[in-house]
């Protein structure tokens, strides 16, 4: 039986929604393609009508992650630093060290994406510099603005490795408090 187009792409964003939550919950490289197709229903031989191979798709994932990451750090409306500052606050929240599943994509994949093929890691590099050229702007500082898109990702990275929460709390307060000098030092020079 033929399927529509408009089904296929239902599926194909069923798998790829499926997909991205199971890998930042779990990591990508510890599921299996039937595991995949096998959360949205289906069976894993129906995936090659979707993804040429799992690459392709963590791919897409990487892609697809990185740029819903951009629109809520960044978006189409005006973003100055006053807005940079709350968005670095919710980033750096107790809520998104508990759900890496609705979080950005880099605490949890980012040794995979290290690890994978050029084409991933290029894929990630192109939405990252896009991210940080728009924190640049907004910091009037190239060096600033990836010092915070570090601290935030490293911060989140440990506090999520720590098991008591006020341990967790007191990283991403420190990280919170080391952004908003440096921030502060650079609206004064």
């Amino acid at each position: 039986m033929r399927y529509s187009a408009s089904h296929k792409m239902e599926t194909r964003e069923k798998l790829l929604a499926s997909s991205a939550v199971s890998a930042k919950k779990s990591g990508f490289s510890t599921v299996g393609v039937d595991g995949l197709m096998k959360a949205i229903g289906l069976s894993g031989g129906a995936f090659y009508s979707h993804f040429s191979s799992k690459d392709e798709l963590f791919k897409v994932i990487v892609e697809r992650e990185l740029t819903q990451s951009l629109e809520r750090l960044s978006g189409d409306h005006v973003l100055d630093s006053a807005r940079l500052e709350r968005c670095l606050q919710q980033y750096l929240s107790m809520e998104h060290v508990q759900q890496p599943e609705i979080g950005c994509v880099l605490p949890v994949l980012g040794a995979e994406i290290a690890r994978s093929d050029v084409q991933v890691r290029e894929t990630a590099q192109t939405w990252i510099c896009r991210l940080h050229e728009g924190w640049a702007q907004i910091l009037g500082s190239d060096s600033l603005a990836w010092a915070i898109l570090s601290q935030c990702v490293g911060a989140l990275v440990v506090a999520r490795m720590l098991v008591a929460p006020e341990i967790q709390r007191n990283v991403l307060q420190s990280s919170q408090e080391e952004i908003s000098r440096r921030m502060a030092e650079q609206r004064i020079d």
